[in-house]
């Protein structure tokens, strides 16, 4: 039977017991550690995409993708408490709810991975462009070099978004010949980001130029923009869920901290609530500096009308009329346009260096993510195994990251920002869900198994954690909520005409993996 394919959970647990690691951590290393995972990509490239649906509601947006993330991150560091191995997401449902759940997972995961890469592509091509380019070398790119087709989103006259290509093909070549971040390079990375948003809100918040009239209306396309619409407060909270992702990591490492049962809730929570906290500052400093009000079929939408999508191309044939090219919710670099349009054009651009410094490496870490997600399923029997093929040289998956990364890049090249963040939360949302269903399974099936923390009120943790997944995927646009399924659909088939025949479980072998470079989301 399909769903009686399940990895022995017994035989993961005697694998991760092999590299069992030292208990370090503490509750405040967690919290900065979830707070150097959260913050990046969403603040620094989002701000614009989710002013164009809740305007001002923004604010409220982030607190309810945030207080779903709690949730979430609960069920997450249990499960990763029980079994704190790679693969993550994939590998707890293969342990739980086998084989075909569990390549449903892998698949969507896949999905998350690689067009959130080509979301961050697109983001950092907008501090490129705007902040390298036009402010310090004086150069305008041609629009047929900036942008995709205005058809897809993309800008008038558009045809590429060539710095997106260029950085997500040398970001793949990066990983091709085995070089990644390092953790002193990264810290600095964070320093960066946190110094760079702190500056922000110290610089708009007390400006002359803040004014409390910019907020109203507060929701001018309410709390609910529809079904399939992706607009209002809740819409755009479906849209910046992508600002959290990363709390994971915090989970994943219940087994190096001290005393997890009360430090590991303390360094979930505490990031989150610090992170929401700092993303809601930003928001009010951008939009009570210089409005964020969205933009409709009567320019600046005050009374209930549907806002244009974002990246649609109505919105990027409204932003290239004079009136509107200032408008926050035209801004491909947000934050650094906010400060210029605020006296502060100096510092802007150093915040749009800073965006432009830090965003390649999100990008690597997205694409080492999907690729070994890839590696593995393949290394599972599930793809074929020519894709998990290791360069003789370079010692790395060169097969399927060269695929991914072209894949990357396509996408980079036509879409815009907002339409690829929404579309990697749908893979995202349906991951975190099924980790939730797990952790309630394994309550019933696995009672007695140790768990280093256990999460508390799970029958309410687990169950809110599921319904605010499945809340937000129905508020995202409909053309996201189509390609979960579409891409679903498409997997299955793969499934079914060869992992089905080929898997390593359905031969009897059980391979467990044990060393940290699979470990993945």
């Amino acid at each position: 039977m399909i769903f009686g394919r399940v990895k022995p959970l017994d035989a993961i647990l005697a694998a991760a017991e092999k590299k069992a690691l030292p208990r370090t951590l503490g509750a405040f290393q967690l919290t900065l550690f979830g707070i150097g995972s959260v913050i990046g990509t969403g603040i620094f490239v989002l701000t614009a995409a989710g002013a164009q649906k809740a305007g001002p509601g923004l604010m409220l947006a982030f607190a309810i993708a945030g207080a779903i993330c709690v949730v979430a991150a609960l069920c997450y560091a249990e499960i990763a408490s029980m079994i704190p191995v790679a693969g993550s997401a994939y590998t707890y449902t293969y342990s739980v709810m086998g084989e075909l759940l569990a390549w449903t997972v892998g698949w969507a995961l896949v999905l998350e991975y690689a067009v959130a890469a080509s979301a961050v592509s697109v983001g950092w091509s907008g501090y490129f462009s705007g902040t390298i380019l036009n402010e310090f070398m004086g150069i305008q790119l041609p629009a047929f070099l900036a942008g995709g087709p205005l058809a897809l989103g993309g800008v008038e006259g558009g045809f590429i978004n060539l710095p997106a290509v260029i950085i997500a093909l040398l970001v793949t070549a990066l990983l091709i010949v085995g070089t990644s971040e390092s953790a002193k390079f990264n810290a600095v990375l964070v320093v960066i980001k946190v110094v760079a948003l702190t500056t922000f809100i110290a610089l708009t918040l007390p400006s002359d130029q803040f004014s409390a009239s910019r907020f109203n209306p507060f929701l001018p396309a309410g709390v609910f923009g529809g079904w399939g619409t992706g607009v209002g407060a809740v819409g755009a909270a479906a849209t910046i869920f992508f600002a959290y992702v990363g709390f994971d990591a915090v989970s994943t490492a219940a087994e190096e901290t001290k005393n997890p049962q009360r430090n590991v809730p303390i360094g979930l929570i505490g990031s989150l609530l610090f992170c929401t906290v700092f993303y809601i500052l930003v928001a009010a400093g951008a939009i009570g500096t210089i409005g964020g009000q969205p933009l409709g079929l009567n320019g600046f939408i005050t009374n209930g009308e549907v806002p244009f999508a974002a990246g649609s191309a109505e919105l990027a044939r409204q932003c290239a009329m004079p009136q509107y090219a200032d408008a926050l919710v035209c801004s491909k670099e947000a934050l650094a346009h906010v400060l210029r349009e605020i006296g502060f054009g100096k510092v802007g651009n150093m915040l749009g260096i800073a965006a432009f410094v830090a965003l390649p490496s999100v990008i690597l870490v997205l694409l080492f993510g999907q690729t070994r997600i890839f590696f593995v399923m393949a290394r599972d029997g599930l793809l074929p195994e020519r894709l998990s093929k290791i360069h003789p040289k370079w010692k790395t998956p060169y097969v399927v990251t060269a695929i991914t990364g072209g894949a990357v890049a396509f996408a980079a090249a036509f879409l815009p920002v907002g339409q690829l963040a929404d579309i990697a939360n749908a893979g995202t949302l349906y991951a975190f869900m099924m980790v939730a269903i797990a952790v309630l399974i394994l309550r019933f099936t696995e009672a007695d198994r140790p768990r280093a923390f256990r999460a508390p009120l799970i029958w309410l943790v687990a169950p809110a954690t599921i319904a605010g997944c499945i809340f937000l995927f129905f508020n995202l646009p409909l053309d996201a909520m189509l390609v979960l399924p579409i891409w679903g659909a498409v997997g299955l088939v793969v499934y079914f005409l060869y992992g089905y025949r080929t898997s390593h479980i359905a031969k009897g072998i059980v391979e467990v993996p044990t060393d940290d470079v699979f470990d993945v989301k």
